[in-house]
């Protein structure tokens, strides 16, 4: 049964008491200590492979120490205390603002399906104690570390990024998919390096007596996980594969955002963050930054190696093998991106049945649309380039019997005037890329001004 707001009120305290890191011949495994006070305690715990031979190790406990900083808040938001007491070193008032911010905006769709409206100012006070971990190092990586999540989006950086001695893949907790995208792309098993992270059986326990539960932003634990596993592998770039279409909010004049540490907002303050307070000289920015997700759709039609293999349901990831359950927004959503270059034949093949044919998606549809209040919470593109795609499908198909959901579309929504928007060419200047890398981005989708 689900504990009430002022079940949870009693337990105001969090602790994040203490961290270890045990260095093994090629794996530096990370322990981080945690504690609601009057309920639980928890470890969490991450494995990273090591090859650099020049590991300093007073630097990687201040990395490790900010790993902490944003693992807490998965065991954090199960009672939302008021109180954050970390006991295991300090932080600035700037490191502070840079936490909170991640915390509140990071579970905005968290707080708004809760029923939780809190005060930024006000919803956690934090008080730090401890060493100030302020080593810096004089450091020089070589080449790429791509992040890997078996989706459509990472096989299309795959695709673009060039393979070279100093590239490698970096994947936290591989399936199989991921391993075979990497694969696929002409990476083997040395070539990608696979996180662990494991999370405290204690969390799962709350989670069954009903205290509170829900998304929390993991693409801002892929950040600093990442950055702590270039440095120990001599890497200089982190590539993530994050589109423009991620910077738009799922409820209606909100800034709810069920990807915010995808967005560019996110990347930006990591960067800031990571040259003032990490310093290291890594560079974390996503490649694709400058697409919407139909640009992204339109560059994976056209890489048919990866069809067969990649995945990004996440209900589907729940069993083994992973699959798709052609039932949820994120299978709707890729269908729809897709549809304008492979319906039907190709992508029936893909998802083994005519997702436009269901009539049990039509809610789902329309909030992909646009035509409700609240956007799937879920990695889904803007409702801009759904209605386009949907148009483009339907312009391409022509004068034939249009199955039930683009049937619905033509008859209730269809204009053609929003083609005028030459979504295939556009380019968002908000990005990280060098001066190459956008000629590389350019060329991919055809823009010429």
């Amino acid at each position: 049964m689900k504990k009430t707001l002022e079940d949870i009120k009693k337990y105001d305290t969090f602790i994040y008491d203490r961290f270890e890191i045990v260095y093994g011949e090629f794996l530096v495994t990370i322990k981080f200590y945690y504690e609601i006070v009057g309920l639980k305690k928890f470890v969490h715990k991450i494995e990273i492979p090591l090859s650099n031979v020049n590991v300093d190790y007073d630097y990687v406990k201040k990395l490790a120490f900010n790993i902490g900083l944003l693992e807490l808040v998965s065991y954090w938001k199960s009672t939302i205390s008021s109180n954050l007491i970390i006991n295991c070193g300090t932080i600035s008032a700037k490191q502070q603002e840079f936490f909170k911010k991640i915390y509140y905006h990071g579970l905005g769709e968290f707080f708004y399906l809760n029923g939780i409206d809190p005060e930024y100012d006000t919803f956690v006070t934090i008080n730090s104690k401890g060493p100030v971990y302020d080593k810096m190092i004089d450091y020089q990586g070589y080449g790429n570390l791509i992040c890997i999540g078996g989706g459509k989006d990472s096989c299309v950086s795959l695709s673009l990024v060039e393979k070279t001695n100093d590239t490698e893949c970096f994947i936290i907790n591989p399936k199989s998919v991921m391993l075979e995208c990497a694969k696929t792309a002409g990476y083997n098993d040395d070539e990608i390096i696979s996180v662990k992270r494991i999370i405290d059986k204690g969390l799962l326990e709350l989670n069954e007596e009903g205290f509170l539960n829900g998304h929390t932003p993991f693409s801002a634990m892929v950040a600093f996980v990442s950055y702590l596993t270039a440095y120990l592998n001599n890497k200089k770039f982190i590539v993530l594969s994050n589109e423009n279409s991620a910077n738009e909010a799922n409820v209606v004049g909100t800034k709810i955002n069920h990807q915010y540490s995808k967005s560019y907002e996110f990347e930006s303050d990591f960067q800031n963050y990571a040259n003032e307070f990490l310093g290291a000289h890594i560079k974390y920015y996503s490649l694709l930054r400058p697409l919407t997700e139909y640009q992204i759709g339109m560059l994976f039609a056209e890489n048919k190696k990866f069809h067969k293999i990649f995945k990004s349901c996440n209900v589907g990831s729940k069993v083994v093998p992973w699959r798709w359950c052609c039932d949820c927004a994120k299978c709707l959503f890729v269908y729809c991106l897709l549809a304008p270059h492979l319906y039907k034949d190709e992508l029936v093949e893909i998802f083994g049945e005519d997702l436009f044919e269901k009539e049990t998606l039509i809610t789902t549809f329309k909030e992909l649309l646009g035509k409700e209040n609240v956007k799937p919470f879920d990695c889904v593109g803007t409702f801009e380039e759904i209605n386009y795609a949907i148009t483009k499908t339907i312009k391409r198909i022509g004068e034939v019997e249009l199955p039930y959901l683009l049937k619905f579309y033509k008859d209730n929504y269809y204009d053609e005037t929003i083609l005028a928007w030459d979504l295939e060419h556009s380019y968002n200047e908000n990005n990280s890329l060098s001066k190459d890398e956008e000629k590389m981005i350019k060329e991919a989708i055809g823009y010429e001004r």
